[in-house]
């Protein structure tokens, strides 16, 4: 049976690792991750700036125009609204990452849990498994964040939903400036989890490692001829 103090720095391990996934399925299904603030003008003497509020599946669309009139307030689907192009490709990309981050968080979860209950020891169902998933999470996270940062940024994926958005206006689009939301900035909470489950589950490592080597040096101190007795 496991000691207690595995015990309890499995089920803290067990407590992070949930918390990641917890953290990960509320970026996803928050619609604020980025607005964007596109120049827009169109033949008619309109101009003004097309906000853009939206998150890896939703968002909503206004306007403010200092010429003309201004469109009615939009909702649209991201996927849905960029159709077929690159931006949509890229976007797909980060929503598979974080799919693929939520489930290493979950069998990161099942083995911190199951290491707390029981004493498999040097195998994949011990520490180096945790270690392993948890590494995978932190690259699929960041690799999600730095892409979509990417699109959003080098990739015209504010312009490219507006332009579906508004196809019909035909404005041409001047700059465009971007401000993160919480729901982006979550995933570094991620991050930080991650980083606590591994460090939790090397302390136990470390210090089972010391309990190991303090048992041994008795027998290395002793006398040869008493070992032999």
């Amino acid at each position: 049976m496991p000691t207690t103090r595995k015990k309890l720095l499995f089920l803290a391990g067990f407590g992070t690792s949930l918390g990641s996934l917890v953290t990960v399925c509320l970026a996803l299904a928050t619609p604020q991750w980025v607005t964007g603030r596109i120049e827009f003008s169109d033949s008619n003497f309109s101009n003004g700036s097309i906000l853009l509020t939206y998150g890896l599946f939703r968002g909503e669309s206004a306007q403010e125009v200092t010429a003309g009139l201004a469109q009615s307030d939009l909702a649209f689907e991201v996927l849905t609204t960029l159709s077929d192009s690159s931006p949509k490709s890229l976007h797909s990309a980060v929503i598979a990452l974080l799919f693929l981050s939520l489930f290493t968080s979950l069998l990161s979860a099942g083995l911190t849990l199951f290491n707390s209950i029981s004493d498999p020891y040097q195998t994949w169902l011990g520490p180096t498994s945790i270690f392993t998933w948890n590494g995978l999470n932190t690259a699929f996270v960041v690799g999600a964040m730095v892409l979509f940062a990417v699109n959003t940024q080098a990739n015209g994926l504010s312009v490219a939903m507006s332009s579906a958005l508004y196809l019909a206006q035909e404005y041409s689009y001047g700059s465009s400036t971007h401000s993160y939301l919480y729901a982006f900035w979550l995933l570094l909470l991620t991050l930080s989890l991650n980083v606590l489950t591994v460090a939790v589950v090397a302390f136990y490592q470390n210090a089972s490692y010391h309990r190991q080597q303090k048992r041994r040096k008795p027998m290395e101190n002793a006398p040869k001829d008493g070992i032999l007795f």
